[in-house]
């Protein structure tokens, strides 16, 4: 059965380049390089940052609201959907640690985008996919410093996953990629079905961060 998406969000997903912050404390340093990268095309934002205090979070959060907003950049929060509502983010990204995608879908109605991690378990997006999501992603599919112990992802699941998108859902959410990824597995995982890969380390760690972004973002097309 096909499942009608009450609002449009999916399509306000931009395919591409999904940037995901460093842990940085420092909101000059996140600026500049999420400058960098925007103007190199990526398209979405997602702060993650880990840190118990959460008036810092807040603080970095508030700035990058402000900042991707005036760069046409989709922003996101991970986990803290209700940091996402007190500052007007775009999105929200879950996973099974975090609180149930269908209490969050209804804590932050049906306009705020909502993302949703799916590990290597097509059968989890499929269940995952009647809560309006903007997109599931798929992880890790590299090793990755930011989660080492995750277990691989085959690319099966990303051509799985558009699959069921396209089957079960309308409009069609993105696939994302996550997960150890650089410039050279770009292509390999657009070909086998995401539409946007989240980045981390071969983003902003990169020595020119614009560079890298267009390097990342060129296998991709910049809509659904």
């Amino acid at each position: 059965m096909t499942i009608k998406n009450e609002s449009s969000n999916a399509l306000r997903f931009a395919a591409g380049l999904y940037g995901v912050t460093p842990e940085w404390d420092d909101a000059n340093k996140l600026e500049h390089a999420v400058r960098a990268a925007a103007k190199g095309g990526m398209r979405v934002l997602q702060f993650r940052h880990k840190s118990t205090d959460r008036g810092l979070r807040k603080e970095l959060a508030k700035g990058l609201v402000a900042l991707c907003h005036e760069l046409d950049v989709t922003f996101f929060i991970n986990d803290d959907w209700r940091m996402a509502l007190e500052l007007n983010a775009d999105g929200v990204h879950v996973g099974r640690h975090d609180d149930p995608p269908e209490i969050v879908r209804a804590a932050i109605g049906p306009t705020m985008l909502l993302g949703v991690s799916c590990y290597a378990d097509p059968k989890l997006a499929q269940e995952l996919l009647k809560y309006d999501v903007a997109y599931i992603a798929f992880g890790a599919m590299y090793a990755s410093q930011t989660k080492p112990l995750a277990p691989p992802a085959p690319l099966s699941v990303l051509t799985a996953g558009r699959a069921l998108c396209e089957k079960f859902a309308r409009p069609r959410p993105a696939v994302v990629a996550i997960g150890g990824i650089g410039p050279q597995h770009a292509q390999s995982l657009a070909s086998a079905g995401a539409d946007s890969i989240a980045v981390i380390g071969s983003l902003f760690m990169a020595p020119d961060i614009e560079a890298a972004a267009r390097a990342l973002s060129k296998p991709f097309s910049s809509s659904l």
